[in-house]
């Protein structure tokens, strides 16, 4: 059958109620806690049947019930409250957040994933669920910006266990029916088809939207009849692994996002890439830029990269995805006569040193290459990706790499737990989830009683407890157990035992193998009498991970041993309504990467917002955010060379730690059977999170170091036909034929030392710039401590001004370097180009003495 004709037939919502149908197709419910509540009401059985689903839930509620329900003043009355704050949160014509932003065009955020609910599966992990809540927050905040995304008809794996403990996965239909999807429609209302070429032809592909809040979704799909069956699987599943679908998918998400947007007119003013998948969207950018302001390609190379940013968040080479030359050919064919550029000019962009046929291409270095704004998303990882990609800036040093952080924040309101809402309603306020955008706010957790607090948390841990046994029920009944291995599922776990969670995507580094290096120490801190512990795991390996699959099984060995079983579980198919279980029910979140590769560990965060405590290797967000009163390290941030030495180390840190600090602080003696101290310290990792770790503090930051500067860059770029920019075009084409003709001598001592703290002495240096002029090139002194014979540290730079011209580009150079404090220093000389934050950081563009 080649062409179904569908219709569908939608319950008959009385008036009265006509909100419930509204407010199920805009994912703002998902998390307001008050609203979720309303949609269990309708039917509590029928919610937890549709695993939360507003959609399902009211086309399968009978209609008897929605009739009785309209009649209900006491849901009637909740339902009145939800909408009052609906629409002053999403549909009340507000000022925007960033007027000039909108003025000049929306932010673009383009993602391969978008965590948003368990419902709308088309997310892997965390890169994901950070996506979601980045589009949530904005909405909070009424930010001008968009999601760019594709919609995989598949998603990604659905993870189950066969007898062996192996992971098996399967790939199911999403029932779209059953999604918060609607055709997105340009101007004059008409549906939007948008299409790029690709090697064999056109590839054609819908733009659904999906709303969150005030903030749209946009996504691709390519399941079209007029398609071929080879590009009706682009969107199919999510991380590939075949090359050519993988390619396929990333060139769809950049050039098709971009004319998706255009085809609702709208024209980003910032491209924010999160991650490079969507790194082509910058070629597509370029021509349309062309196209509009009418300028060529080397004006349009001066305004995208400065008004694009790029997000890392992969600290292993190997993450960063990369295609052979010949795969890449055919895909940009149709880019040349566009962007009047030859085809070696286009693919010399993703690699290191220019064209080079034997180099794959990097859509990570093409990401970098189109993006001034560039960043690592925790301290740490800041500086990891400084060194990862130094080589694209060869004679800078690893410090100076343009490349910072701003570290991730969570969407609290999405992952707070039930039992703690109300607490925060009562003590915080209604409107607490803004709370950290006023941080004062953050002190009156302190004022919530310990015990309301404590037994908010009793609850949750219960309702994780009974979570975690339903799951595991349905394992085993999949698995055809019998009947008497069944019943005694009832007895896994305790809700009154200290409870650890370790849940996360299963790749090696992650290291879910730690605690099991001694498992007969692990075996006795679970069956300890007096202080029992009890250990949850889950979490999912890619298809392709075979060490990743191989700790699974691992594990799965472990937890079936006859004495552990009762207090340790791994539960299949991780998602996020299971992770939200886990990070609101467990006492203690475990996290144990090997250093410095977790590039920052938002599940950690999530956690602390509940008062879970974090044990964790000092890596990614925890060196920000662990200090002795929140939590415990695992290590001071020591890196190894070998890993089994280190693995051996640690796991031994981390079985001393449990018994010595977190098992006694959680049983410890105390009055009125409340564990003060436990208490104390839930109550300062929740403040912890709340004020440094929210998704609003992360828009915000990008928002003002990143989106304000370039709207406003933007805006002069643009005046008077884009003449700053052809200006600017000219001068580093300028520069970098020049560039080679600088020479610098050795900077000389005006005056010997030794010298006293508070002297001061001249230093100069001979430059020939060749045809250069001296307003062109900054010259600095690079002083810094004396490290090695050839390495300086704890730099400083003094500019350096001219003092004598000779003639035929000499001059001499000159500055005073004061003497501050005492020690051993060293200096040299440089050159670099003058100009913004982005012509000041071309590669190759700098001399030293």
């Amino acid at each position: 059958m080649k062409r179904i004709l569908t219709y569908q037939i939608y319950p008959s919502i009385p008036k009265s109620l006509a909100f419930l149908e509204v407010l199920s197709r805009n994912l703002w419910w998902c998390w307001k806690q008050d609203a979720i509540t309303l949609f269990r009401r309708v039917e509590p059985q029928l919610w937890i049947e549709s695993r939360g689903n507003p959609i399902y839930l009211l086309s399968h509620v009978s209609q008897a019930r929605l009739e009785e329900l309209a009649e209900d003043d006491s849901f009637l009355a909740h339902m009145q409250r939800v909408k009052d704050r609906y629409e002053k949160r999403v549909t009340d014509n507000v000022e925007p957040y960033n007027s000039l932003c909108e003025e000049m065009g929306p932010v673009a955020y383009f993602s391969m994933e978008f965590g948003v609910n368990e419902n709308i599966p088309i997310f892997a992990g965390g890169l994901g669920v950070l996506a979601g809540d980045y589009l949530k927050a904005a909405s909070n905040m009424a930010l001008p910006l968009v999601g760019v995304g594709l919609l995989y008809r598949k998603g990604y794996l659905l993870q189950y266990l066969d007898q062996e403990g192996l992971q098996q996965e399967e790939y199911p239909e999403i029932e779209f029916y059953y999604l918060p999807l609607e055709r997105a429609r340009d101007t004059k209302g008409n549906e939007i088809t948008i299409s790029i070429t690709g090697p064999k032809g056109e590839i054609h592909a819908f733009v659904w939207r999906v709303r969150l809040g005030r903030t749209p979704l946009f996504l691709l799909d390519t399941n079209l009849p007029e398609n071929t069956p080879e590009a009706r699987e682009i969107t199919a599943r999510l991380y590939v692994a075949e090359p050519k679908i993988r390619l396929a998918q990333e060139m769809l998400l950049g050039i098709g996002g971009m004319r998706a947007l255009a085809a609702m007119n709208l024209f980003p003013s910032v491209c924010h890439m999160n991650e490079g998948h969507s790194a082509f969207s910058a070629m597509e950018r370029l021509a349309l830029f062309m196209e509009r302001y009418h300028i060529d390609l080397k004006t349009a190379l001066q305004i995208v990269p400065r008004c694009t940013v790029f997000t890392t968040h992969t600290p292993v080479a190997a993450g960063h995805d990369s295609f052979s030359i010949d795969l890449v050919k055919p895909w940009i064919r149709p880019l040349k006569d566009r962007l009047g550029a030859g085809e070696e000019e286009i693919l010399s962009w993703g690699q290191t040193k220019g064209f080079n046929k034997d180099e794959p291409f990097s859509m990570s270095i093409l990401g970098i290459r189109m993006s001034q704004h560039l960043n690592g998303v925790s301290r740490l990882h800041g500086s990891t990706a400084r060194k990862m990609w130094a080589h694209l800036w060869p004679g800078r040093p690893e410090d100076e790499i343009p490349i910072s952080h701003v570290t991730n924040g969570i969407h609290v309101s999405t992952f707070i737990s039930q039992e703690i809402w109300p607490l925060f309603e009562r003590y915080l306020g209604p409107e607490w989830y803004m709370s950290s955008r006023r941080p004062e706010n953050i002190d009156r957790i302190d004022e919530i009683y310990d015990d309301e607090l404590w037994r908010a948390h009793e609850m949750s841990r219960s309702r994780l407890i009974r979570t975690c046994r339903g799951l595991l029920k349905k394992q085993y009944e999949r698995r055809n157990a019998p009947k008497s291995v069944i019943d005694k599922i009832e007895a896994v776990l305790n809700p009154e035992v200290l409870t650890i969670a370790f849940a996360r995507r299963f790749a090696a580094y992650k290291r879910a193998h730690l605690l099991l290096q001694d498992p007969e120490r692990l075996a006795a801190i679970l069956n300890n009498e007096s202080r029992p512990v009890q250990i949850i795991f889950a979490g999912k390996a890619h298809p392709q991970d075979k060490e990743g699959k191989a700790i699974i099984k691992r594990l799965i060995e472990f937890v079936r041993r006859p004495e552990i079983r009762q207090h340790a579980v791994f539960i299949e198919g991780y998602d996020m309504a299971l992770a939200r279980s886990l990070v609101q029910g467990a006492d203690v979140w475990l996290s144990t990467p090997r250093r410095p590769f977790e590039a920052c560990g938002t599940s950690g965060m999530k956690a602390a917002t509940n008062g879970v405590l974090n044990v964790s290797i000092f890596d990614g967000w925890w060196c920000e955010g662990y200090s002795e009163e929140r939590g415990w390290r695992i290590g001071s941030g020591e890196e190894y060379v070998d890993s089994a030495y280190q693995d051996a180390t640690e796991s031994q840190a981390l079985y001393n730690m449990l018994e010595n600090s977190v098992i006694p602080c959680f049983y410890e003696e105390h009055e009125g059977e409340l564990p003060k101290r436990w208490i104390q310290m839930m109550k300062a990792s929740m403040k912890m999170a709340m004020k440094d770790f929210c998704s609003l503090r992360m828009v915000g930051e990008y928002e003002q170091r990143f989106y304000n500067p370039i709207v406003h860059r933007l805006k002069a770029l643009l005046n008077k036909n884009g003449l700053e920019a052809r200006n600017l075009a000219l001068q580093q084409e300028r520069l970098q034929n020049l560039w080679k003709d600088i020479c610098i001598g050795l900077p000389v001592q005006t005056r010997k030392g030794p010298f006293r703290v508070g002297d001061s002495f001249e230093v100069t240096v001979e430059i020939d710039l060749g045809k250069l002029n001296p307003e062109e090139v900054d010259v600095e002194l690079y002083n810094g401590h004396m490290k090695a014979v050839d390495a300086l540290e704890g730099i400083s730079t003094i500019p350096m001004t001219v003092i004598e011209h000779f003639g035929n580009g000499n001059y001499r150079y000159g500055c005073q370097v004061p003497c501050r404090l005492s020690g051993r220093y060293g200096f040299t000389a440089r050159a670099m180009p003058a100009g913004d934050g982005y012509l000041k950081f071309l590669p190759r563009l700098i001399t030293w003495s």
